[in-house]
């Protein structure tokens, strides 16, 4: 009895085991890859699946958006038009067309191994390729242009496997030293041109002010000029001495001398 109660207990496990492996469920963002004995049969959509246990199986891809990133410390390597080598930052979206995992599956059997040998050689050869295109300079004046071949290059590539690139983006551009170097040159020779310039225009502006100044001077001395004409030089000399007098007379006078600043007889 125990021996047959064991192995009641055994089938029934083994026949759980059974039932449940034969049913599975293919999440939102995935689609499923149906095999029968490693056969392609079809797919599955997002949901509950069904499938004979040891003959059929499951394979899944996704179709979410994926991501591919080369930061700065790795970079992609190019040459500019004007044969500088740049290394650049790059990120890359895109997704699988569901109607394509099939075909995926067939001839690189994950996503892993299809992004390994087409969409990283195809971004590699891509960011190589346009970054001929453009001058280093014009690579970040000009990084939008560069980015938008980009898209239109790697799309046109990658359209034979139903991918869609979603996002391109530079996220940065590493140019080597003695570049960088002759940059930083250019902006500190321009700055000191700018410099310069303002210094000039200062310069002038001042002097101009020099001259205006000279000839309201001028001008002011020639009308006291004319007054002094017009209304008797001596008396208006006196004027402008008793002007400035402070009201004190001298303790001694020299003899038959006149008064400071006094004519009696005016």
């Amino acid at each position: 009895m125990k021996i047959t109660h064991i192995a009641t207990l055994i089938v029934g496990f083994i026949g759980l085991v059974i039932v449940f492996s034969s049913f599975g469920v293919i999440d939102e963002g995935e689609r499923g890859v149906q095999l029968r004995f490693g056969q392609i049969i079809g797919t599955q959509e997002p949901g509950l699946f069904w499938q004979v246990p040891f003959v059929e199986s499951m394979k899944k891809i996704t179709t979410r958006t994926q991501t591919v990133r080369y930061d700065l410390d790795a970079p992609l390597l190019a040459a500019s038009k004007d044969l500088q080598d740049v290394g650049i930052a790059t990120v890359i979206n895109y997704r699988v067309n569901p109607a394509n995992v099939e075909d995926i599956y067939r001839q690189y059997k994950t996503m892993e191994n299809f992004e390994a040998d087409v969409i990283r050689p195809a971004i590699r050869d891509t960011v190589k390729s346009d970054a001929s295109l453009f001058t280093a300079e014009e690579l970040v004046t000009r990084r939008a242009d560069y980015t938008s071949a980009i898209t239109r290059t790697l799309q046109g590539l990658l359209d034979v496997y139903q991918i869609r690139i979603e996002r391109v983006n530079i996220d940065n551009i590493k140019f080597s030293e003695q570049y960088s170097q002759s940059i930083e040159d250019k902006v500190t020779a321009e700055q000191r041109a700018l410099k310069a310039e303002q210094d000039l225009v200062r310069v002038e502006f001042e002097a101009q002010q020099r001259i205006e100044q000279s000839k309201a001077e001028a001008e002011a001395i020639r009308i006291q000029a004319a007054a002094v004409t017009q209304q008797g030089g001596k008396d208006y000399v006196q004027l402008q001495a008793i002007e400035k007098w402070d009201g004190k007379l001298p303790n001694q006078f020299v003899p038959g001398s006149a008064m400071p600043f006094l004519n009696l007889n005016n």
